[in-house]
């Protein structure tokens, strides 16, 4: 007992004791792979330039003294002769909450080793992903033959179709590099590269099944960024 109080006693205090206690966690910093830190990193710099984008946007739409678009009725879409506000968002939204399942279903079997579901659900994934793209080309297509620009649009603040662009633009071009990323690793799973330590990107050692993991952090964080794109923009 007199061991243990004069440990505590010891210890530091204040800030100085956060940090002691963080640095010296073992499970949370010495055990964490390097692929690992290196995503968390990577989401954590994608944070602060979304963050940038949204922030930019409501400075934008904040500060202009021209109407904003009101998005329900520019985001409207006919169903059975009645137009349904946000419709094909709703559908864009729901399909990328669904990849999230269906990732994190992938991450639970790879880690069983279960090559043919983690091979189904990667590729699952991949295909909701590219169907949300399919539904985003639409939208800017609709948008563009409405003559909304970079510049300009027809309904008021011409800030609107930077802002649209831009952020919409940035999110998509990451659901594109995670697609591309799914359907490689479904590739290596279904060959067995995992479990054989066949050489190649991302396969390099025996037993790296953590590489599904890591993939499904960066899916994760791109479907967590389009709910945030989806409450500040179409909903505010």
């Amino acid at each position: 007992m007199a061991e243990s109080t004069a440990s505590n006693e010891a210890l530091p205090t204040g800030m100085q004791g956060v940090v002691s206690d963080w640095s010296s966690d073992q499970t949370a910093f010495k055990r964490t792979s390097w692929g690992k830190t290196m995503m968390w990193l990577f989401v954590l710099s994608d944070i602060f330039i979304f963050g940038v984008f949204l922030l930019g946007y409501m400075v934008a739409r904040i500060s202009t003294p021209d109407p904003w678009p009101d998005a329900s009725a520019v985001f409207a879409l006919p169903l059975f002769g009645v137009y349904v506000p946000l419709l094909l968002i709703a559908i864009m939204t729901f399909v990328l909450i669904t990849s999230s399942a269906t990732m994190a279903l992938a991450v639970k079997y790879g880690y069983e080793r279960n090559r043919r579901k983690t091979t189904y659900l990667l590729l699952a994934t991949a295909v909701l992903g590219a169907l949300f793209l399919g539904m985003q080309v639409f939208e800017w297509y609709k948008l563009i033959s409405d003559g909304v620009r970079p510049w300009g649009n027809p309904w008021g603040a011409a800030q609107f179709g930077a802002t649209f662009f831009l952020i919409t633009g940035f999110h998509g071009t990451h659901v594109t590099i995670g697609v591309i990323a799914l359907l490689y690793m479904a590739r290596k799973v279904a060959r067995g590269d995992l479990e054989e330590g066949r050489p190649g990107a991302v396969t390099g050692r025996k037993g790296r099944w953590e590489m599904v993991e890591i993939l499904g952090l960066y899916w994760h964080f791109v479907d967590l960024v389009w709910v945030f794109i989806f409450a500040f923009f179409y909903l505010w």
